[in-house]
Order: C-alpha cells, then structure tokens, then sequence
C-alpha cells in the first residue's frame, strides 16, 4: 500500500487489511491513521536520524536512548510514536475482546482484581488521559499496571514491558466517534484486544525480567 521508506525504519506491515476491524474502526480511519499519521512519524524519523548514532540502532533501542537525550527530543517524539503505534496494530485483531486465559487471567486476577476491575480501570485511564497519548497494560517491577502516558510516551522508556495499549490521540477516533472518546474506548476493549499477543508480551516480559535477576 505505502512505497518504502528511504532509511532504516519502515511502516510494519498490518496483520489485518485497513477495514477488518469495521465498525469499531473504519477502514476511512485507517488509512489516514495508518497511512499517513504512522507513516509521517516513520517519514520524520529517517529525517532525524540520518548521519547520527541513531540510525544504525535497533527502533527499541533508539526509543529507549533517546528519551534521556535532550537535544535530540524530535528524534525520541518519532520514534516514540513509531514503536507504539506499530505495537497499537498488534494490539488489535478482528473478532477481539472476550477473555484472557492461562498465566495472563491469573495474573490480572492477583494483581489487577480480575477482568472486570481491569477493564473499569484500563476504560477510565484511557478516556481520562489528558490531551494526546496512550493507556497501557504493561508488567512493571514483577507486576501487572495499569499505565497512562502522554504524547509520545511509553513504557518501554521507563523498564517496563507492556502487554496492551489504546491510542487515544484524537486522530485514532475523531473521524468515526468525533468528541466521543469514551465510546470509541469501550469499543475497542471489548471487540478489539488482541489478548494472544497480550499473554505472549508476559511471556516475553517474564522471561526478561528472570534473565535480569
């Protein structure tokens, strides 16, 4: 759909084409949100990066160094926003929603106080951050969280490792819900979430925080 990026970071392919997960999101949606909000950030990042260290890291690792690096906040603003959008779209699949099973439901038992509580808490967060950015399920220090970050923030910058998030920048839902972000919330955690990539972000986190140890 979209021509290649001239330099390292490239818009990720979708699992899914742009209208498969209508109506909660509407392929109209998509394709501006994919295919030109995604792809400027992707389009900027190359900008910044080209003839600095930045370009020959890994997106992860250029996120992760440069949200302490002051004089280069552009590059930690698109590149932040690259890896979390392109962590959204595995977030989301067709006929989403319903329940998390195995280690990942007993731990948002123990941790979170069960589904229920997890979605009234993982709702109000995303409705009630403030201005642009995201709210995350991310497992922090041993323990599942629920998270809000603003703008281009993310977990992945703070040693956590996030397992779920909703964009709740106006152009993830303008188009089809207008000022009705509540709704478009509710939507997406009950017909969207992509809980199998969610228990295999756990396990990665786990693993990773054994090897820590």
């Amino acid at each position: 759909m979209n021509a290649k990026a001239t330099g390292p970071f490239q818009l990720p392919a979708l699992a899914w084409n742009e209208s498969a997960l209508d109506p909660v999101i509407s392929a109209r949606t998509m394709g501006l949100h994919y295919g030109k909000h995604h792809k400027t950030y992707v389009d900027k990042l190359n900008e910044l990066v080209a003839g600095t260290r930045y370009a020959d890291m890994p997106l992860e690792q250029v996120v992760q160094q440069s949200a302490s690096d002051a004089e280069n906040r552009k590059v930690f603003n698109n590149a932040g926003q690259h890896w979390n959008h392109s962590f959204f779209w595995n977030c989301l699949k067709p006929g989403g929603g319903g329940q998390p099973a195995g280690d990942l439901a007993r731990r948002i038992d123990s941790d979170l106080g069960g589904i229920d509580a997890f979605r009234t808490q993982f709702e109000k967060t995303a409705v009630e951050t403030f201005g642009s950015g995201w709210a995350w399920l991310a497992l922090k220090d041993g323990k599942l969280q629920v998270l809000s970050t603003s703008n281009a923030g993310t977990p992945i910058a703070m040693g956590a490792t996030p397992l779920l998030t909703i964009d709740v920048w106006e152009h993830a839902y303008y188009v089809d819900y207008e000022n009705r972000r509540p709704e478009f919330v509710k939507a997406v955690i009950a017909k969207l979430l992509n809980w199998d990539f969610a228990q295999q972000q756990l396990e990665k986190g786990a693993s990773g925080q054994r090897k820590a140890a």
